[in-house]
């Protein structure tokens, strides 16, 4: 009878943030697959667990994935960890998961920590919609190309950067997204966490004052959406122009229906912008 394969979230920094559902599937599986071994042992070793382990890194995901889908079907209960959150989100976990799904294994999760999620909540920016863009390239051509691809992007933006990696980004968000609000989560859940809403700009200045250290997590605001047709009109500028074209000869009637077209407002409103001005 084949076994299963369980995702489990862990703490991204503080121990104390590990679920008594996770503690008990870390346990009572027959193999954990993990990034480091080293930081695995430390959450087993809290919940007295003595279960084997077996390296899961990106190094090594494509031939691991196959091999820990071979022992699931033989019957294994595996769980999926990494050194930090949840399996997957930019970190190793899709390649096994995708083995699973194609082969009919049963997969579980146990949800948890995730640091793009929790540094969106607490950085003060809508949260009703976002995207989440992981790493960005590390190379500036490639970066610029990819930010100038989210230049539009109306959702909030969640990503993760590299604290050697911060002050080129930053240049890059700068000159690409323009000087947009930006909250910097730095060791969240750690001893020296820290919270800095501010804007790329101001971001920016402080790094160059203070340099920065730790895991990072960056929440940038959206582009503002685009001015709707009618924004861009008042009413006064619509009853000039039907005034326009009606002076160039246009029936009251086609001078609103020419304005409707060349302005994109609805025509209702220039109508009743021309009753109320006596047109």
């Amino acid at each position: 009878m084949a076994g299963s394969l369980t995702i489990v979230a862990t703490p991204i920094g503080n121990l104390g943030d590990l679920s008594p559902r996770a503690a008990a599937a870390l346990a009572e599986a027959d193999l954990i697959a993990c990034e480091d071994t080293r930081v695995t042992r430390k959450l087993l070793t809290r919940v007295a667990g003595s279960t084997p382990m077996i390296s899961y890194r990106a190094a090594n995901e494509t031939n691991k994935s196959a091999e820990l889908a071979d022992r699931i079907e033989a019957g294994a209960n595996v769980a999926l960890v990494t050194d930090a959150g949840t399996p997957g989100v930019s970190d190793p976990g899709h390649r096994l998961v995708d083995a699973c799904v194609q082969r009919g294994i049963a997969i579980n999760v146990v949800p948890g920590p995730s640091a793009a999620v929790a540094a969106l909540v607490a950085s003060g920016l809508p949260t009703a919609r976002f995207v989440f863009e992981g790493f960005l390239p590390s190379t500036r051509t490639a970066r610029r190309k990819r930010l100038e691809a989210l230049a539009p992007e109306e959702r909030t933006m969640v990503l993760f950067e590299a604290p050697h990696r911060l002050k080129a980004t930053l240049a890059d968000m700068a000159e690409v997204l323009g000087d947009r609000r930006v909250a910097m989560a730095r060791e969240m859940t750690k001893i020296h966490e820290e919270f800095v809403r501010t804007t790329i700009a101001g971001l920016q200045k402080r790094i160059a004052e203070r340099g920065v250290k730790g895991e990072i997590t960056l929440v940038i605001e959206g582009a503002p959406a685009p001015a709707e047709p009618g924004q861009l009109f008042d009413d006064a500028d619509l009853v000039e122009m039907v005034r326009a074209r009606i002076g160039a000869g246009a029936s009251r009637r086609d001078a609103i229906d020419f304005v409707a077209d060349e302005t994109g407002v609805a025509r209702r409103r220039i109508y009743q912008a021309t009753i109320d001005a006596a047109v």
